[in-house]
């Protein structure tokens, strides 16, 4: 019951990581790198993605509750959010 409960709430917190990582990037690019040249180039992304999953590596160590996997879908979202704001920022500009 209690296993149950704790991957629950562990699946919880990467949903809310996952999105709330997406979200505040997209913003983030959108809004203020929105002149920024490398924040545009391809490999921006990847570099995000892997630097927001190095830096949440010691907040999952931290957390009994959530995995490894919280980390890498961190990342991965950070890297689509940053992906989808230079898209955006590309088709909003005059």
């Amino acid at each position: 019951m209690f296993e149950f409960i704790g991957g629950m709430i562990g699946l919880g917190i990467t949903g809310a990581a996952a999105f709330g990582g997406y979200v505040q990037t997209r913003r983030f690019v959108r809004e203020k790198l929105r002149f920024v040249d490398g924040a545009h180039k391809p490999a921006a992304k990847w570099v995000a993605g892997a630097a927001a999953t190095v830096v949440a590596v010691p907040v999952v160590w931290a957390l009994p509750i959530v995995g490894a996997g919280t980390a890498i879908a961190f990342g991965a979202s950070v890297c689509v959010g940053v992906a989808h704001g230079s898209k955006d920022t590309k088709r909003l500009t005059p």
